[in-house]
């Protein structure tokens, strides 16, 4: 016994040899992530030497780039300070958190209903007609998309004829100039956007569920709304984890090219966010340090969202990321 003891106790240290015969051993595989693992660090972990910029006053100079912006006087927190204490901030919070909270509700349980819908059409093409289109609108470019919301939702378009036909309206609706409707709209296209492609992953998930799961079902009696309710989405409880993880993550990114495509000066108190905003001080005005700050916070800000989305789901659903 005690010998019997002795060795469930024993850890098993594995040596260094075993780690890098393992390594070999799966090279292939190694070879095909290098050129995700190059990208990743050329392009998110390269640029972020650039952050630098939030704590320092970068005033472009006839210098090189690397010594003007390496000389600059450091500021510390003094730029984000600043940004807490214009009249800005709570404008920019508000448009940012209602224009993500909005579409979160709004565009995240569409992709789920979709995907359910398609899995119970029964008609192969019928299925594969309605996958092709819903998938379309998210491979057109923004600049496409906000044309076409901004023809649809003119005063002569059709969204407005429809209603003034219906008895609804007498007479149009100014969409870009009801600052109230802006974040509807923002919503209304994200999800328009985004649905059918989202809809793959759930798809995905309902895929790898058993047949005979069903065929059982189908035995006992159970109706078609039964079966989505007790087999279909306790089956895509993890994929829905996961991604309103990564959506609650990303809640204070309310997107750059649809708000700047779509937005004016009658609704910019409704439509500017932290994006935007920031694209208008660095970019435009030239305050690049201070842009730089704004960013940096609003990245904060996502990472601790992120962070406590995963430990939240963790504690509750035994569920995570990571």
């Amino acid at each position: 016994m005690e010998v019997e003891s002795a060795i469930n106790n024993k850890k098993i240290v594995k040596k260094p040899n075993d780690r890098f015969k393992k390594i070999i051993r799966q090279k292939y595989l190694y070879l095909l992530m290098a050129p995700a693992i190059v990208w990743v660090i050329l392009f998110c972990y390269g640029p972020m030497y650039g952050l630098y910029m939030a704590f320092v006053n970068y005033v472009p100079g006839g210098d090189s780039f690397y010594t003007s912006f390496f000389s600059s006087k450091f500021v510390g927190l003094d730029w984000i300070s600043k940004f807490f204490s214009t009249g800005d901030f709570v404008k920019i919070m508000r448009n940012t958190l209602c224009t993500s909270l909005l579409t979160l509700v709004v565009s995240f349980p569409a992709p789920i209903i979709l995907a359910i819908m398609i899995n119970e059409v029964k008609n192969v093409f019928f299925k594969k007609t309605i996958q092709t289109v819903s998938y379309l609108p998210y491979f057109i470019s923004w600049v496409v998309a906000a044309n076409i919301f901004l023809t649809l939702l003119s005063s002569g378009g059709f969204v407005n004829q429809i209603l003034i036909h219906l008895g609804i309206i007498k007479s149009s609706i100014m969409f870009f100039q009801n600052g109230n409707l802006f974040w509807g709209i923002m919503a209304s296209a994200n999800t328009w956007k985004g649905m059918g492609f989202n809809s793959i992953m759930y798809l995905a998930a309902i895929a790898s569920i058993s047949p005979e799961i069903y065929e059982s079902a189908d035995i006992d009696g159970a109706t078609r709304f039964q079966k989505i309710k007790y087999m279909t989405l306790p089956a895509l409880k993890p994929t829905i984890v996961i991604l309103l993880i990564l959506a609650i993550g990303g809640i204070i990114n309310a997107g750059f090219e649809q708000q700047l495509l779509m937005q004016n000066n009658t609704v910019l108190d409704y439509s500017d966010v932290i994006d935007t905003y920031t694209y208008r001080y660095g970019i435009q005005n030239g305050m690049y340090s201070y842009a730089a700050a704004v960013g940096l916070f609003k990245s904060v800000i996502s990472f601790v969202l992120l962070v406590s989305a995963n430990k939240l789901s963790k504690k509750l659903n035994d569920q995570s990321l990571f």
